[in-house]
């Protein structure tokens, strides 16, 4: 279901009816054998691969000679992933009948190049192309595996593997796959596939130990359908998902998102029309600021089997409809597993169609500020192999990873991995915050907005939870942010974090903010009105501060204030008291300018008169620089 295999080999057989190639399947002299043939083919047409298997080891061993039987065990042997005896059955070809077919040596190229033979691969590529007859798209497929060969061969020994697998309190003897985790590492979920049914997992780290895993209870998880190839918001509350053949899906496969409450996790909302279509839509990834979805699809539009997509949250709560990443992330062949890290620019995601090492390999592209999405890097031999893997995930300050990968035995389990710092995403620092009602202390469900003050763009914009006041912002490193929070009935409250420096990288800040209600007497803080050093001019990063004050006053005609200004106590008395009137009377005159009426308004300085703390340090000063507003 969601960890589709590879669709090469039938792709090939489509190439093969377009381009006309075909060989003639001499029957054998051998009665038994070519009895055994026959029957082979009757399980073929069923998808029996095993039976048929076994038919055609009958028809070879009672007539060695009959190259046509070898040739289609060969093709078996290599649909059953059986590489190592398919290159057996295929060699045999050559031997009795080097001429039956240029196809015998297409079959030697894929099986040497999943075992990671890549020169033996590449020299029976080269061979195909001589020999055969090959279509266009043929020859796409062959020059791809001969790139594949090319990179491999120059890339191999650029470092060795640092995967690391998870304990055995999360990997099992069964399949474990898609690993997410929440903004502090803490929790795991996984999918886990036990007799042919996938359901979740979960795990929680304690110092440097995983838990035993526990199942999701229902609804996450069904008795009857798959679910799986998830994700979960930095916050943990929220966990999109692919569900399979449900009964309220639109196609094969679709996408559901589930809200944790209460410690219960709520039923499943297929997110309908627009994101699922009546095909397979699967393998989301949320970002950090919850405002795009990526996905994989096999819908009309792509450029491959499998394509990521992405839609973007409208201001109505509904999903845009879907868009292609285009052939800057999407090949002709298949993508999938994408994984955007908390930096909303740096994407992830598994491909076989870009030069690899075999089948899937891990890749990385970083967007540009232009909106263009660079040529798509392998990670390399540290992570990727010949063999599968899949389904990243990337920590928060972009040191460690997960991800899914086969063994030998072609079983899929979770491994770590650790970033050496040059190929890390930039460093990401969260807030993690409650919002409460400061008369009551019950919890608010209220609008929390982050503004990037350097660049006044809106860089997250969520509500808190209803049912504790939590949020998580996730936040880019090396840019000073602005913290709006607010909700009707209340005086907005507001933060700022200065998170200019890397050894900000992977902090998290706690904060609990308390709303007052619009009741005489009520005081807020502006934190995020900024002047230059004794100047009285707004700068225009308090644009955003302001604009919330403006509609705080708009969505309230009988409220009047009071604007005061504060300084701490360096320099003059005279000074600062003349200061403080000049900064309230500044933030007085941009609001009636934006058509405030004076009366409602009135301007006080204080000076360095009420300070909230000593003036014995930079930080108790500048607590004391400030500007508040008092309700009348």
């Amino acid at each position: 279901m969601q960890l589709k295999k590879l669709s090469i080999y039938c792709f090939l057989l489509l190439l093969l009816a377009l381009g006309g190639q075909s060989y003639a399947q001499a029957p054998s002299a051998v009665r038994k054998a070519q009895q055994a043939y026959l029957e082979a083919g009757k399980a073929l047409g069923q998808n029996q691969l095993a039976q048929a298997a076994d038919w055609l080891e009958k028809a070879t061993k009672a007539d060695p000679s009959f190259a046509t039987a070898f040739q289609q065990l060969g093709d078996v042997y290599k649909k059953m992933e059986r590489y190592q005896q398919a290159i057996t059955a295929y060699e045999h070809v050559l031997s009795v009948n080097p001429s039956l077919t240029s196809l015998t040596y297409f079959g030697l190229g894929e099986s040497y190049l999943v075992i990671g033979n890549y020169t033996q691969a590449s020299n029976n590529f080269q061979q195909y192309q001589l020999k055969g007859k090959l279509s266009e798209k043929s020859t796409q497929l062959v020059d791809k595996y001969l790139a594949d060969c090319a990179f491999s061969l120059k890339h191999l020994n650029d470092e060795s593997s640092g995967l690391i697998a998870l304990s055995t309190a999360i990997n099992t003897d069964k399949d474990e796959y898609y690993p997410k985790l929440t903004a502090d590492n803490a929790r795991i979920i996984f999918t886990r596939k036990e007799n042919n049914q996938e359901n979740f997992y979960e795990s929680l780290l304690t110092g440097d130990q995983w838990s035993e895993a526990i199942k999701l209870p229902e609804p996450i998880n069904t008795a009857k359908f798959n679910e799986g190839a998830h994700c979960i918001s930095p916050d943990g509350k929220y966990l999109f998902f692919t569900g399979c053949n449900r009964p309220d899906g639109l196609g094969s496969c679709d996408l559901y998102v589930s809200k944790k409450e209460n410690g219960t996790w709520s039923d499943p909302f297929n997110l309908g029309p627009g994101i699922n279509t009546r095909g397979w839509e699967s393998q989301p990834a949320i970002s950090a600021d919850g405002k795009t979805l990526y996905f994989v699809s096999n819908r009309a539009g792509g450029q491959g089997s499998y394509d990521i997509w992405k839609a973007t949250l409208l201001a109505d709560g509904k999903w845009s409809s879907p868009v292609n990443l285009g052939p800057e992330i999407n090949s002709p062949y298949d993508e999938g597993a994408p994984y955007l890290h908390a930096d909303n620019k740096t994407l992830y995601f598994s491909s076989n169609g870009w030069p690899g090492f075999g089948k899937n390999d891990i890749f990385q592209s970083t967007l540009s500020n232009n909106g263009q999405w660079s040529t798509p890097e392998n990670l390399g031999p540290a992570i990727n192999n010949y063999l599968d893997q899949r389904s990243f995930h990337v920590s928060l300050d972009g040191s460690i990873a997960h991800l899914a990968s086969q063994d030998q035995a072609q079983q899929w389990d979770i491994y770590r991995f650790d970033f050496p710092k040059e190929k890390r995403a930039p460093a990401i620092a969260y807030i993690a915050g409650f919002v409460f009602d400061k008369a009551n202390k019950k919890p608010l469900d209220a609008s929390i907005r982050v503004t990037n003050t350097n660049t006044k763009e809106l860089v997250f914009e969520r509500k808190s939870d209803y049912l504790d006041g939590g949020f998580i912002a996730v936040l880019p490193v090396g840019s000073n942010y602005a913290v709006h929070i607010q909700k009707e009935g209340y005086l907005f409250d507001s933060k700022q974090y200065a998170l200019d420096k890397e050894e900000f990288a992977n902090k998290h800040f706690q904060d609990s903010i308390f709303l007052e209600p619009i009741l005489a007497g009520a005081i807020a803080t502006l934190r995020n009105i900024y002047f230059d050093v004794n100047k009285f001019e707004i700068l225009s990063s308090s644009e955003s501060e302001l604009d919330l004050l403006l509609k705080l006053l708009e969505s309230n005609p009988k409220l009047s204030i009071e604007i005061a200004g504060h300084t701490d106590n360096t320099g003059n008395k005279n000074t600062n008291q003349i200061l403080s009137e000049q900064r309230a009377q500044s933030v007085a005159n941009w609001l009636k300018a934006k058509g405030i009426a004076s009366a409602r308004l009135e301007v006080k300085g204080y000076g360095d008169s009420k300070p909230i703390a000593p003036n014995t340090s930079e930080e108790g000063k500048q607590s004391n620089r400030r500007t508040e507003f008092i309700v009348k």
